[in-house]
């Protein structure tokens, strides 16, 4: 009788089928997602791929492992300054003035290093410190005062820029020593071959275990997790994948120092946004301030804290980009800097309605401005196309993040 009242069986039961259901299953997932509005990096990387092969059929040269290193290398400083946007955007606010604070903290550090003698890791402190309490003055601002961020930073954005003007003085630039560590490590310094490759299996083998121990922690928790051949499979791509990336990039010079330090900044504010309470924080401030409030989360401390990270970042980002020039002048920061900061942050999928995105964002959306800027080099035209390109590409981002938003919100998700 118990056989009798059993449930049909729909399969054997076998590893095989059990591996095929999965697959189906994510599968399903995944779409089930995308029409609820979460699209995640899917239009990003489709796009980045677009340009890509538009650029390599436009000029061959362009993927070459020449041109790939310098693309590298070229993301980095507004890569940095488009994180600390990431975080501003996140709790649904934005800085006008990281350009300003960029171009201020280069000059700082080089009138500190060449002109009074400094050593160059003082002056990059002192220079930090200096984006740090600039952070911290606009967080009191906002949280005391109630300026809207975009009157602030907007303010930010003149004062700073007639302070680096008057820190340069009347020469206006300043070159830094050639020979100095600060320029070598943004121009000449390149990891060692095995280096490069024991760094791609350590973040394969660290994607695995992180894995891992989350599916561990849902199954004691009666939620469904990721199946292990799921797991492995994800981390033998991206092995796979990135050893390919370090093989092909050292046909030319290979891995930059500078472009690993950004992929360990995006790494650690991978880490802090999705594996701890300050993360949660962020993404509640930005997804419902009122409700965050009522939660008990501090709003203020999480403000002047975003605040505070995109200052800072600035900062850094500024004075990697010194040290790709070997050079400080009162066009630093300047130009397209500002825009193409907060245009990376948006492209990459974090959405300016707060409360989505995450770390890679910054990462893909450079990624994908550099590009661009890097194939029209290429191809001998000038920045107008750059600019109008960029801002077709920065546009269609905003209309998928607005267009999905009402997806979610109509499916009960936003």
């Amino acid at each position: 009788m118990s056989d009798l009242m059993a449930p049909p069986q729909t399969g054997t039961g076998l590893p095989g089928e059990q591996g095929e259901r999965g697959v189906r299953a994510a599968l399903a997932a995944a779409a089930d997602r995308v029409r609820g509005g979460d699209l995640g990096v899917a239009p990003v990387v489709g796009g980045l791929i677009v340009i890509w092969t538009v650029m390599q059929i436009l000029n061959p040269v362009f993927l070459s492992s020449a041109n790939l290193v310098n693309l590298a290398l070229e993301c980095v400083p507004v890569g940095v300054i488009a994180l600390g946007v990431m975080f501003m955007l996140l709790v649904g606010q934005i800085d006008l003035s990281v350009g300003s604070v960029s171009g201020l903290s280069a000059a700082v550090v080089a009138v500190l290093f060449v002109d009074h003698g400094w050593p160059s890791w003082l002056a990059i402190v002192a220079a930090v410190a200096l984006a740090v309490a600039l952070g911290w003055f606009y967080a009191q601002v906002f949280n005391r005062l109630g300026v809207p961020s975009f009157v602030i930073t907007l303010a930010g954005l003149l004062g700073w820029l007639g302070l680096q003007l008057w820190i340069l003085g009347p020469k206006g630039s300043i070159n830094l020593p050639f020979d100095s560590r600060l320029v070598t490590f943004a121009q000449l310094d390149f990891l060692p071959p095995w280096f490069a490759y024991a760094l791609v299996a350590v973040g394969a083998a660290g994607l695995y275990l992180t894995g891992h121990n989350r599916a561990a922690q849902r199954r004691r928790a009666g939620l469904p997790a990721t199946t292990e051949r799921t797991l492995i499979l994800r981390s033998a791509a991206l092995l796979a994948g990135l050893a390919v990336a370090v093989w092909y990039l050292n046909r030319d010079r290979g891995v930059g120092w500078m472009f690993v330090l950004f992929l360990m900044l995006v790494l650690a504010t991978h880490y802090v946004l999705s594996r701890t309470k300050y993360g949660k924080s962020v993404y509640a401030v930005g997804g419902n301030v009122e409700a965050a409030r009522r939660a008990g989360i501090n709003v203020r401390t999480v403000y002047a804290s975003a605040f505070v990270l995109c200052t800072t970042l600035a900062a850094i980002g500024g004075v990697l980009a010194a040290a790709r020039l070997a050079a400080a002048n009162q066009s630093s920061g300047g130009g397209d800097v500002n825009l193409n900061a907060i245009a990376a942050a948006v492209i990459g999928g974090t959405s300016l309605f707060g409360g989505r995105g995450n770390a890679f964002a910054a990462l893909l959306g450079i990624l994908v401005i550099q590009s661009i800027s890097s194939g029209l080099t290429l191809l001998n035209l000038d920045s107008s196309y750059r600019f109008m390109v960029t801002g077709a590409v920065l546009l269609l981002a905003v209309a998928l993040d607005s267009v999905a938003r009402r997806s979610r919100a109509s499916h009960g998700r936003a």
